[in-house]
């Protein structure tokens, strides 16, 4: 197709698109600006690119370029019909048309395999430019354009993969709370705090009671309920500032600042005897508060006064909160 003078050179407007597609930070600014470009340089009127989502069954409009909000809304409903050249070309995997408009599959290959990913449509003012469109370089435009989201995806999973990882390195993996790395670096910083601005913190040791009678008398996964229903209570009761992790195999720890740990730890004992029964047992814990800097100076000494106040506990009466004051 011959150059118009106000046409952008068709290679130009492709490397310009690509580049934007290569570096861009997200899937809109890198396909949108590699579509934009190649109509620009076809001297067609507007594009749609719709993407097909792994976890839906019907392809959804992504992108739209040179449409305006009516136009936007007319074809979120008009691509909803199978005859529509953009869902045709996705769901066949081969260009299709309609009149002014042309419609190429989005595909990639892995290990020889085809990916639809979905599909382009781009539009022209007239049947006689559609026809004048370049095949090739049509073509070329699509399998950017499905390089570029394909491109998206995968940085999308890598940075999904990595957020899981980083989570996973900070959270016990069968009760969701944090683990012990975590809440220590916690306790440390919320110790460094305190000192600093002549505060308190609370830290509560809670025992899951009977816990090892429970495991041997109805099962380990009788023993894995008690703990998640009891680390959902936990979460649900202490307020934002408070920390709360899995401590040991039965043991939870609550970093709590302020002074407020035996009220905090008392509402978790409450909230825990409410819980239904497993494997016809009721589930209670025991807690032991302690607070900084009155029982301990540094984060070993609150927390051993902590469990020599649920030590008492234990062993006056179970279920209850012991501090370090009684």
């Amino acid at each position: 197709m011959p150059d118009q003078p106000d046409r952008p050179d068709p290679l130009e407007a492709l490397a310009a698109g690509v580049a934007a597609a290569v570096r861009g930070a997200d899937l809109d600014d890198g396909v949108g600006t590699l579509v934009g470009a190649a109509i620009a340089a076809l001297g067609a009127t507007s594009a749609m690119v719709s993407l097909q989502d792994p976890d839906r069954p019907d392809p959804e409009l992504t992108l739209t370029i040179g449409l305006d909000e009516a136009a936007q809304e007319a074809a979120v409903a008009a691509v909803t019909d199978p005859g529509h050249p953009l869902t045709t070309a996705g769901r066949d995997r081969a260009e299709a048309r309609s009149g002014a408009t042309i419609a190429l599959p989005l595909i990639v290959t892995r290990a020889g395999v085809e990916e639809a990913l979905g599909a382009l449509a781009i539009t022209f003012s007239d049947d006689a430019a559609a026809d004048a469109a370049d095949p090739v370089y049509l073509r070329l435009v699509a399998d950017l354009a499905a390089l570029a989201v394909d491109r998206a995806r995968l940085a999308s999973t890598v940075a999904e993969r990595s957020e899981w990882f980083e989570r996973l390195a900070h959270t016990d993996p069968l009760t969701g709370l944090a683990n012990l790395r975590t809440v220590s670096r916690v306790l440390e910083l919320e110790l460094a705090r305190a000192g600093r601005q002549g505060g308190e913190v609370s830290v509560a040791v809670f025992d899951v009671d009977d816990f090892g009678a429970l495991n041997e008398a109805a099962g380990r996964d009788a023993g894995d309920d008690v703990l998640r229903s009891v680390a959902a209570v936990l979460a649900g009761s202490v307020r934002l500032v408070d920390t709360v992790a899995r401590f040991g195999a039965d043991e939870f720890l609550l970093v709590a600042p302020g002074s407020a740990g035996a009220m905090v730890a008392q509402r978790v004992l409450d909230s825990v005897a409410e819980l239904p029964t497993i494997e016809g047992r009721t589930t209670s814990v025991t807690a032991g508060v302690a607070r900084f800097p009155t029982d301990g100076t540094d984060a070993e000494s609150v927390i051993a006064a902590a469990h020599g106040a649920l030590e008492r506990a234990r062993s006056a009466r179970r279920g209850t909160v012991e501090t370090t004051e009684a």
